[in-house]
Order: C-alpha cells, then structure tokens, then sequence
C-alpha cells in the first residue's frame, strides 16, 4: 500500500494498481473507487498508516495521542464541563496527587488541550476549543 496525491491535492491509499488505473481510498470517508495513474503522484515520506490516521480528525488524534487512561480522560472531560477549574480545587476535588495531575496539566497543556487560565485570582485551567471539539466529536459517537 502506498499513498498517492491527486491533482487538487487530496491523499489517498492505494490499494490496487495496474497499468492505466489505480484503485484508491479516501482515508475520511472510506470511499474507493478507480482514477487514472496519470492523474496521481506518489507522495515520499508518508506512511499509509499515517494517511490512514488522517482520517480522523486533527483535535480528536490529538486527544488520541496524549490520554493514556481513564482519570486523564476524565480530567480533560472535567476541565471542558465545568472549567476553567483553578488548581487548588482540582487537588481538593480529585482523587489525585499532586505531582501526578501537575504532570498530566503540564501534558495537556503543552500539546493544546488545555490552557492557563484565572480562576478566583488564581492559577487554574480550561479546555481549548480544539480540545471542546475532540470531545464532542467522542460522545457524538458513543450515542449512536
């Protein structure tokens, strides 16, 4: 497999390939269907696990990338509820130690889940926007 650009610059997988066409898939929608081989480029560089990963969206892999269990889960799901949420209540509320949620802070925010924000005169943090839309995106799947 490998992954291929067309000529507006779209990517896709190929699965299939002979002389004059090509069977492609667009990795967001999952459709396939056959393009002439003149109209597509091989693209160095990119996987096709990575094409295939650029299905989903930007914010949700995000997310994907940086929650490793399910209290980091639920703070992220905390802080886009009921944020922003200063620190002192996060260590009081939670059932978290202190270096552990300063860890996981630190985590989200470096990768743009979440950011600083004032609380009462305090430190405390709120979900970003593109962590708002990974989170909506989730709980639109769990309901269906």
């Amino acid at each position: 497999m490998k992954t291929v650009r067309d000529d507006d610059g779209n990517r896709y997988l190929v699965l299939k390939q002979s002389g004059d066409a090509s069977l492609i898939r667009d990795p967001s929608t999952g459709h396939e269907c056959y393009v002439q081989n003149d109209r597509l480029e091989i693209v160095s560089g990119d996987s096709p696990l990575e094409t295939a990963a650029h299905g989903v969206s930007e914010p949700v892999r995000t997310l994907l990338r940086s929650v490793h269990d399910d209290p980091s889960l639920g703070l992220l799901i905390e802080l886009a509820d009921r944020g922003p949420i200063g620190v002192r209540h996060l260590l009081d509320t939670y059932d978290m130690c202190e270096s552990d949620l300063h860890g996981r802070l630190a985590e989200f925010t470096a990768t743009g889940l979440i950011e600083e924000a004032e609380v009462g005169g305090e430190r405390g943090y709120r979900a970003t926007d593109e962590c708002q839309q990974a989170l909506a995106t989730l709980r639109s799947c769990s309901d269906e």
